[in-house]
């Protein structure tokens, strides 16, 4: 399968080339797309100045700061204009560790393929190392409402570590994605089982980041509040009228 790792960028020029160089030992077979949206401390031109020797690593350079969900959309177009076979996320802070990408691609391969497969820090063998205590009730309890509003089993619906089947993507209405941070995790799952598909879930460990700033906010926070409510509610009005539920 050719393989893409997307990942978005901002202010991330001390954490990449630590990950772009993990990533390089133990999956030297995959591509990279480092989507920066110009980033002030300059990540763009370091990752453009690595990807001229490197003809597996690639940037794509957005005018600002257009949210996560915005550079991920930007790299799912990308790479599959380029024809790639999956199309994973991948977080440039560290969090996301490349040695369990095989994992992932793993349950890919084989009999009973899923149409996204998701990192889980919430299934057993799961787990989150160096998080204070009011970040993992806030996960916690985030995806515990998302399950209960949307109706779905998946246990870890905000998680960024990903790998998306580029059939999958290709049906989903990519142009219609608005959705940031966390929100836009939950939206693009929803948006897979809507559309008849299915998501499995691979256990991973969860590393805070070790240097930069966080991006969560309260707005991210409000955002995946609002819209998953919005959400169960539709999803509760069809069930009334007799319309199918997703996986």
């Amino acid at each position: 399968m050719r393989t893409l790792v997307i990942v978005p960028t901002y202010d991330e020029r001390e954490s990449l080339p630590v990950l772009l160089d993990r990533l390089d030992a133990v999956a030297p077979e995959v591509d990279v797309l480092v989507v920066d949206d110009a980033s002030p401390d300059g990540t763009g031109e370091l990752a453009a100045r690595r990807a001229a020797d490197d003809d597996r690593l690639h940037v794509l350079h957005r005018a600002g700061k257009g949210g996560l969900g915005a550079a991920y959309v930007a790299g799912f177009g990308w790479g599959l204009e380029r024809g790639y076979d999956v199309l994973c996320e991948m977080d440039a802070d560290g969090s996301h560790r490349p040695e369990e990408l095989e994992r992932l691609l793993d349950r890919l391969a084989g009999d009973d393929v899923p149409d996204l497969v998701i990192g889980s820090r919430w299934v057993p063998g799961g787990r989150v190392v160096n998080w204070p205590w009011h970040r993992m009730l806030l996960s916690r309890a985030g995806n515990t409402y998302v399950r209960l509003a949307l109706g779905i089993g998946v246990r870890d619906a905000t998680g960024g570590y990903r790998a998306f089947r580029a059939d999958t993507l290709r049906a989903v209405d990519l142009a219609a994605v608005e959705s940031h941070g966390y929100c836009f995790q939950v939206d693009m799952t929803w948006r897979v089982l809507r559309g008849g598909g299915t998501v499995a879930e691979v256990p991973i460990t969860f590393v805070e980041r070790a240097a930069g700033v966080s991006k969560m906010s309260r707005s991210i926070v409000v955002e995946a509040l609002t819209k998953v409510t919005l959400w169960g509610l539709r999803f509760r009005w069809g069930q009334l009228r007799g319309l199918p539920a997703p996986r």
